[in-house]
């Protein structure tokens, strides 16, 4: 992190099937150990698993589930005298897509057997549809914020 200048934001180009940059950063995310060639593989198989099940525009299903797992606050531990008390705070809209495809990923990896793309796409529709473990930690983020909306005065 730069003392003086502001860090650039990358560019991140569309991706080339759906030409969408927010497909980018979920293959992104999705790629390990720079293998980027199957983590596309693994996202557009999930679309086209998604498109199979739904016979719908499947990037209308993955926003709607990357909006439904989106949180718009979260609590920040911050320490006032001797105690450290969780601070609800806004969120940033980047942090938010990046919380909300963590989320994503982490609850499809953690899903049993099958092949990643079929996991994906199960979550995906999950999430779509208002369910599943990503909702659940929106959820359980937004009953933390809620729960410690007394500490609000001591936001920085």
């Amino acid at each position: 992190m730069p003392r003086r200048a502001k860090d650039p934001k990358r560019e991140i180009l569309p991706d080339m099937r759906y030409g969408s940059r927010t497909i980018t950063m979920f293959v992104n995310k999705v790629m390990e150990r720079g293998k980027k060639s199957t983590a596309e593989r693994i996202m557009y198989n999930a679309l086209d698993k998604i498109e199979q099940q739904t016979r719908r525009n499947p990037m209308d299903t993955f926003d709607a589930a990357l909006r439904n797992a989106t949180p718009t606050i979260e609590v920040k531990p911050r320490r006032v005298g001797g105690a450290t008390y969780q601070v609800p705070v806004d969120i940033r809209a980047e942090r938010r897509m990046a919380l909300a495809i963590r989320w994503l990923l982490r609850s499809a990896r953690s899903r049993g057997g099958r092949s990643m793309a079929e996991r994906l796409a199960a979550e995906l529709l999950d999430a779509a549809q208002g369910q599943g473990a990503t909702i659940k930690k929106k959820e359980d983020t937004h009953r933390m914020a809620e729960a410690n909306r007394a500490f609000v005065h001591y936001r920085w």
